[in-house]
This record gives C-alpha cells, structure tokens and sequence, in this order.
C-alpha cells in the first residue's frame, strides 16, 4: 500500500467555467468549445443559494432533444442544482464509491462553500497508482 493516499485534491482538474445562470445555452456551448470543457458551474444567487451545473449531456437531453432553440435556453432552466460535490481530503476510493453508488460522472470539488475544482471518472483511473 502506498505511504501516501490519493485525495480529490490531488487529482481533481480546472475543465470547467464558473457562469450566470441567465448565460443561453448557446453562449455557454461558444465558452466550452473555445476552452474544450464539458461542463459549466452556475454562480450562486446569494449566501443562502446553491450551485448549479449543467453538463454536455444536460444540453443534449433538455435543450437538444426537446428541440429547444439554444439561444433562447438559459442555464438555469436545464442546469442540476444542488449537486452532489466532495471534499478535497476525501480519498480518491471513496469519490470513486460515492460516484458508483449514485451513478455520477464527476463531481465538483467544495473548499470553505467555493468550487476549487471538478473531480471525474477519469481522474480517478489515470492517477490511481499501480500496483507495487
């Protein structure tokens, strides 16, 4: 076993942007594509409020196949809210149950109630150490 466990803040990534939710669906796909993100975090209105995120798969299934104009979207109306994020100390094998248990792709990473980072499938996997 390695002297050193994985956290969610060792291997969580930056592919993401923080965003109004009253941003369209079409200026949110423009940001992702021009910075090869798959998802975008909405702010939150005030203290007492969540944040939201909207996916690649999000757009696909509210906005894509329901035939909805993209520039006529706001994120707020497709986005997930609240979600389910970790904490950066939390080991990447528990990140990894948690998303199995609740079939997630990835999750936001949360510090002091602000997002410093996504976590995904992928990070766990590439960075999970070989075996000794």
């Amino acid at each position: 076993m390695s002297a050193h466990r994985l956290t969610c803040r060792d291997v969580m990534n930056q592919r993401y942007e923080i965003v109004d939710g009253l941003m369209t669906v079409a200026d949110a796909l423009k940001l992702m594509k021009q910075k090869e993100h798959r998802k975008v975090i909405i702010k939150k209105r005030d203290d007492h409020d969540e944040y939201g995120m909207v996916q690649l798969s999000d757009i696909s299934q509210q906005v894509i196949a329901k035939n909805r104009a993209p520039e006529r979207v706001n994120l707020y109306e497709i986005m997930i809210k609240p979600f389910i994020c970790v904490r950066p100390e939390m080991d990447i094998k528990y990140c990894a149950r948690l998303f199995e248990r609740y079939g997630l792709i990835s999750a936001p990473v949360v510090e002091h109630d602000e997002v410093i980072g996504v976590v995904s499938h992928n990070d766990i996997v590439l960075n999970w150490p070989d075996s000794e």
